[in-house]
């Protein structure tokens, strides 16, 4: 599993969703080619050509209108889905093509008319079909997902997409429930009715690809189960109310509005107020919001900033908030280390100025603080992960919360080490221990250890350490590495959380 996350780490959630959809075109394209398809290569390359038109002059439209952030992979990645799920027509087509021109304008007019505070409430793709479907009555027929020959591509790819998301307990809610209830109430033979759903029915493209949606997903993990055991119960073709039946986009779309109704509510614009070097080659970014938004310390957002020429990562980002929810200032922050050769997205962030604004999103994260405050808490950080440390502890400085914590925090040298200030006031403030590890550094530094984290430096400093709530934060082969650390030590993978979002990279 080692080399499949190095190559996830490497490509975005979203880029990583295109790429999947465009091999599964190409896919049925080819095995069109050969009669293994029903539909044509050329139908399939018209159809195509028409959806993706469409979305893009629809939403370029639309963003005119309203004074939107631009975000092409999301248009693309929406015209995919509907390429996929509509059957491809000839041009010859009419009534064919005025419904792929109808369910395509409409999916992209949802994201903005269909949205409250910015926001939008339902799964566009889905929400283009159900409304053809019950204005000019022409349906989608899922056609990438009840064919044999494409099942391969859809299981692995979407498997990846589950695997770089994380989000493998909501495919899984959402599977068990859809399939006992089809069992249930299949009547005389269950076992042919699940075979059926998992060989020829959009059971797989649904639950990997279209209920995984970051922006119409909860935000914590208990709400996640329920949106995908929700969607699983409504998604078994033999659940009706009275003479009504659901289809697979209407069952999505009903779990959308459970989603909304659980979730933070809007998007937020963000005007730059400061810019401050805290690090060698880490910087604190400090907005103003354009209204006041709550979070729990820890949590994390979907940022984009919109820039000309961006690179196959996109113009979207998740980072953790580093400011707590208790400063007076009401200011959102964002702590960002950069790399050489950097991202479109990271020169774009490093070049804005006062005033300019950046658009935020999906407030979401369980890498909280425990409700119970009597738990020894034992926090483990690697370069920019501190950011959520830095959320949390002036959050307990804020409200003297004295809780027993321990922080490991590891760089290479102690140039390196961001927010010493408040870490070093919470030792005064609560008695929190710091441990700085400095894995490169040439010259003993005061105040720090020269070495790398290890179990022998945990135990020595946190006894009790089998006691402990372990929070961990940094790269994603560091957060490995620990937790194979921490359970050789003995420590529950109970006691374990780690600092997980979607679109790692």
């Amino acid at each position: 599993m080692n080399f499949i996350d190095t190559f996830l780490n490497k490509i975005t959630m979203y880029r990583l969703v295109l790429y999947y959809l465009l091999v599964l075109l190409g896919a049925a394209a080819f095995f069109g080619f050969f009669g293994i398809l029903p539909a044509s290569p050329a139908d399939l390359a018209f159809s195509t050509l028409v959806i993706f038109g469409v979305c893009w002059a629809t939403n370029a439209v639309f963003v005119k209108g309203f004074g939107a952030i631009p975000n092409v992979e999301s248009v693309y990645i929406t015209a995919g889905i509907l390429a996929l799920i509509i059957s491809p027509v000839a041009p010859t087509d009419y009534a064919g093509v005025g419904f792929l021109i109808f369910a395509s304008a409409w999916a992209m007019a949802s994201k903005y008319i269909f949205a409250i505070g910015k926001k939008h409430i339902f799964n566009p793709a889905a929400f283009g079909v159900a409304l053809s479907a019950l204005l000019i009555n022409q349906s989608a027929t899922w056609w990438v997902a009840g064919n044999l020959a494409l099942l391969p591509f859809v299981l692995v790819g979407g498997l990846l997409i589950v695997r770089k998301i994380r989000r493998a307990d909501l495919v899984l809610a959402f599977s068990v429930v859809a399939l006992l209830t089809i069992a249930v109430t299949a009547g005389g033979d269950p076992t042919t009715a699940v075979t059926r759903t998992l060989l020829h029915s959009s059971f797989f493209f649904l639950g990997l690809v279209m209920l995984t949606e970051p922006l119409t997903m909860p935000p914590s993990r208990l709400l996640r189960l329920l949106y995908g055991a929700i969607v699983g119960f409504l998604f078994a073709p033999n659940v009706h109310f009275g003479s009504f039946y659901l289809s697979p986009e209407l069952a999505l779309l009903i779990g959308n509005l459970y989603v909304y109704l659980v979730s933070p509510k809007g998007r937020y614009m963000l005007t730059l107020a400061a810019k401050n070097k805290l690090a060698d080659g880490t910087y604190e970014f400090v907005f103003a919001p354009d209204r006041p938004f709550t979070f729990r310390p820890g949590q994390y957002l979907e940022w984009t900033l919109g820039h000309r020429f961006s690179d196959n990562r996109g113009n979207r980002r998740f980072f953790t908030i580093a400011s707590a929810p208790t400063e007076a200032d009401g200011m959102v922050r964002l702590g960002a280390k950069f790399y050489e050769p950097k991202s479109s997205f990271k020169r774009a962030l490093d070049a804005m100025k006062l005033n300019d604004a950046i658009s935020v999103s999906h407030l979401a994260g369980d890498f909280v603080l425990p409700k119970d405050k009597k738990k020894k808490l034992v926090f483990i950080a690697g370069g920019i992960g501190v950011t959520p440390f830095r959320s949390q502890v002036q959050h307990l400085m804020n409200t003297n919360d004295k809780r027993s914590v321990t922080l490991f925090y590891s760089n290479k040298t102690a140039s390196e080490i961001a927010y010493k200030d408040i870490f070093d006031r919470a030792k005064q403030a609560l008695g929190m221990k710091t441990v700085y590890a400095l894995t490169n550094e040439k010259t003993a530094v005061p105040g720090t250890y020269a070495g790398m984290i290890d179990s022998a430096l945990i135990a020595r400093e946190v006894p009790d350490y089998k006691e402990c709530l372990f929070y961990i934060s940094g790269p994603h082969g560091m957060v490995e590495a620990f937790k194979k650390t921490l359970s050789g030590m003995g420590v529950s993978r109970f006691r374990i959380k780690t600092d997980y979002f979607p679109g790692f990279a």
